[in-house]
């Protein structure tokens, strides 16, 4: 996959992963060997990556991740509402089950701008799901659970100091055909030069 297809065409997956067929572990491994190749403020390292592969945990982090989701998401409507519904629905059978993670010195997050400690995790976590997205496999960033990340780490032994930044469900996709998503033009976005687009001084 070129690369440029594979930027513009990594979805977050959520109808469509394949809960019945197995992921080969190995093929996992290999794209979370990829994922530590992505650049990490002063060369911490401070990831983590917890894989839940076996059928109880699955299930258990599943039943958290619904609990929460349903809380959070209580009177909401709409096609994205029904597409993440879906998937808290199916997310005990979905095979792999990522949890990115982060050590943070003295336990505490920090008290205001928390991007420099955020930005040692996600770039590796995107990585990740590049790389599966070039092995056929579809992913989805989810945060719901976090409502319980005690919970959750206590079910699975992460110790304190260690805090978690999402869920990444992981599974073979049904059918293999991802198209760009539908975007704000780059204009409406961009602030060249300040908030206030100025146009470049002539040379």
């Amino acid at each position: 996959m070129q690369l440029e297809d594979a930027l513009t065409t990594t979805r977050a997956v959520r109808r469509r992963l394949d809960l019945e067929r197995p992921v080969d572990l190995e093929i996992v491994l290999r794209c979370l060997e990829t994922a530590l190749q992505a650049p990490t403020g002063g060369d911490r390292q401070a990831w983590r990556f917890v894989v839940v592969t076996e059928p109880d945990l699955r299930a258990e982090v599943g039943r958290i991740y619904r609990r929460c989701f349903e809380e959070r998401t209580r009177g909401a409507a709409g096609r994205t509402y029904e597409n993440a519904q879906h998937l808290a629905t199916v997310m005990e059978r979905v095979p792999v089950q990522i949890i990115p993670c982060v050590e943070v010195p003295g336990g505490h997050l920090p008290p205001r701008n928390q991007a420099s400690l955020w930005a040692g995790l996600l770039p590796a976590v995107w990585s990740y799901m590049l790389a599966a997205r070039g092995h056929g496999l579809g992913t989805c960033w989810t945060t719901a659970h976090l409502a319980a990340e005690e919970e959750v780490a206590a079910l699975l032994g992460i110790p304190d100091g260690t805090r978690q930044a999402a869920l990444i469900p992981t599974a073979h996709t049904l059918g293999a055909t991802f198209l760009p998503a539908r975007r704000r033009p780059l204009g409406d976005v961009l602030h060249l030069n300040g908030w206030t687009t100025r146009e470049p001084a002539s040379t």
